[in-house]
Order: C-alpha cells, then structure tokens, then sequence
C-alpha cells in the first residue's frame, strides 16, 4: 500500500470516529428543576409549600411588549360585544388569548348568573338558624390567616368562601360546625387550586385538633354532593386581573399600588355578607372604581374603556362601592384584622394603610360611550 493510499485510509478512519463520536456525544441542555422557579410577584406562580411553578389558569390578563426601550400596548374593542380587549399584537401567544378573549369573557359573566352558582343573598335570614352574619364574618377573617398561613393562592381563598355560602343557602347548620364546614371547603379548594395542596391533618392541626380526620373527610363529602361537583366557577379575582389591565391602559408602567389595593379591597369584601348579593363581576368593578379613587381622588375613577369591557356604568357601582368603603374605612368589620394586616406589609406596599375620601355624586353619574 503506498504512502498516499495509507494517508486516505487514515483520512477516512479519523472521519469515521468523529461521527461516531457526535453521534454518541449527549446533546447538554441546562435542565430546569420546576421547584427551583420562583416569583415576587404577588398571587403569581409560587404555590404550595414547596413553592412549585404553576401557570394560573383562566388567566387572560393582556401584557406589555417591550420593543427597544418603548413599551407598546394596545386596546381592541370588540366590534360584536362592545368589550374592550387588551392586545400586544402577538395572537401566536396562548397567554394573551386575544384570539378568543371575548368569548371566554362572555362565557364567564354568563356563568357567574348561573342559579346553581349562586348564594341566596339571605341564607342567613332564611335558612340558617344558629349561624349570624357576625360568626360568618369571623370564619372569613379566620380563613385569611389560614390561606397566608400555608401561602395559598387568592384563588383558592375566594373559591372557599364562594363553596361556603352555596353550601349554607341549602343546609342548615350548628354553630359548632361552622369551622369544620370552613376548613373542609378549604381543603376542596386547594385540591382544585394548587400544586402542592395540604394534607387534611393540616386542617384538623390548624383547628387545634378540634375536628377529627374522619370529620373533615365526611364534611368534604357533604360539601362537594351540595356543590353537585360544580366547582369552578368565577370569583371576583377572575374578573379583577382582566379589569385591573384594561385600568391600566394607559400607563407605561403597571402600577402596582394600583393592582395591590384592588387585591386588599376584593378581600376585605369577602368579609361583609352584604356583598353577596352582587355578582362578582360587579364587586370587581367597583373594586377598582374604589382603587382608582382612592390613589388619585381628582380623577375621575371610571372610564368609557372600563365601562365598555366590564358593562357596568358608575351608576351600577354604587351601592357596591360605598360598601367597599366603609370596609376600607373601618366603619364596618373593623374588629376584623386579618385582611388589614396581611395588606399592611411592605410586600404590598402597605396599601391597607390607605384611606379615601367622601366620594362625589358626580362620580357616580353615567359616563358617555365614546
């Protein structure tokens, strides 16, 4: 073999082991743990104890698209409904669902008037003989703690109190059972809520063990066969993030005073059994009415945007505003901390401590569409 032939021969073997080498060489990608993810923002991602990434469902809030140094936002209305659509352009991002937001908007204000959704606005009158509207309010300000302390989600929280009062306008209930009634809608929310929900020892533990795991188990099981296994309806929170976007149209940046106070002043709602009567898309409504109000009081709190998106005009908020208010102001459930304390921390830039002033009858007088 002369000394060319053997140079190719080598030529070709060298080039067979290199392929065979990429062939078996592993791709390295850097591997992303779930539980290492984690978020500062507020109601966010973060859930459970060992704070895994969770994507919220059903959430539908429009974002800001940074392009250079400009951020670009724009506002749709929807030509059919009247609603207004908060869009960055993009239809290929599944988290804006700006393709389809006006049906998934429609859907829900629909399924919110459902009657099988729906608390009677005086169960306490006409149902409950041993329970008050004191106790409930209490249980409220009690499930606050609760929900901080094992950091679950807002959701859950508000899908709590919405399973309580549904299960309260049909049964008639002892006092003594109130909190096991309160624990065990807890315990379905958080299976229907979060990633990593706690166990039923938990809730027998936080109770100072005053129910059994048998107890909680069978008050689950009461709860979900009232319920009809109709779980997941709307909350003031579902409406809050889509009306707390479309407020926030035109800022540059979100405000997230202005988003901090709507979360506190929907909680502090949950408190008053008067707000049951509304439907949660007006409490959210008039919960940012009040927010808006409360950051700037010369302004007019309402816009044609936010009363074409939501369909309520100011008038519609009133009598929901002025009692958000006076929760706000501590005229009402003012022995009731809970809600003040957790918005009193620095995290939420201490929005509890906000008051507003008298609101003016002008604010109240229907806007002109444009």
């Amino acid at each position: 073999m002369s000394g060319q032939e053997n140079c190719v021969r080598m030529t070709r073997l060298a080039a067979k082991r290199a392929a065979q080498t990429e062939i078996q060489q592993p791709i390295t990608k850097k591997r992303t743990v779930l539980g290492e993810i984690s978020s500062n923002c507020v109601n966010g991602v973060v859930s459970g104890k060992n704070k895994k990434f969770r994507v919220e469902p059903g959430k539908l809030d429009g974002g800001v698209k940074k392009r250079g140094k400009k951020a670009v936002k724009k506002v749709v209305i929807d030509g059919k409904s009247g609603s207004v659509f908060d869009f960055d352009g993009e239809l290929g991002d599944p988290q804006m669902c700006a393709a389809y937001a006006s049906d998934i908007y429609e859907y829900l204000r629909n399924m919110e008037a459902e009657t099988k959704r729906r608390p009677l606005s005086n169960y306490i009158e006409k149902v409950q003989k041993d329970v008050t509207v004191n106790m409930r309010a209490i249980l409220v300000d009690w499930l606050v703690e609760v929900a901080v302390e094992y950091k679950l989600l807002s959701d859950t929280l508000y899908l709590t109190i919405s399973y309580i009062d549904r299960y309260l306008s049909v049964n008639v209930l002892n006092r003594q059972k109130l909190q096991l009634l309160g624990v065990s809608s807890m315990l379905i929310a958080a299976k229907y809520e979060e990633i990593n929900p706690p166990h039923v020892d938990d809730f027998c533990y936080i109770t100072d063990n005053t129910y059994t795991k048998e107890e909680v188990v069978k008050m689950e099981a009461d709860v979900l066969k009232s319920l009809k296994f109709e779980m997941g309806n709307p909350t003031v929170k579902t409406f809050l993030r889509k009306y707390n976007s479309v407020a926030q149209e035109t800022q540059k940046m979100p405000s997230l005073k202005l988003q901090f106070l709507g979360y506190y002043l929907a909680e502090l709602s949950l408190l008053d059994y008067e707000c049951i009567k509304f439907l949660p898309s007006l409490v959210a409504a008039s919960v940012i009415f009040l927010a808006r109000f409360t950051i700037d009081s010369k302004v007019h709190p309402w816009s044609s945007a936010l009363q074409l998106y939501s369909g309520y005009k100011p008038s519609d908020l009133k009598d929901c505003v002025l009692i958000i208010q006076d929760l706000q102001s501590g005229k009402r459930a003012s022995s009731l901390k809970a809600v003040r304390e957790k918005y009193m921390q620095h995290e939420f830039k201490n929005v509890s401590e906000l008051t507003s002033l008298e609101i003016p009858d002008s604010f109240f007088a229907d806007i002109k569409e444009c």
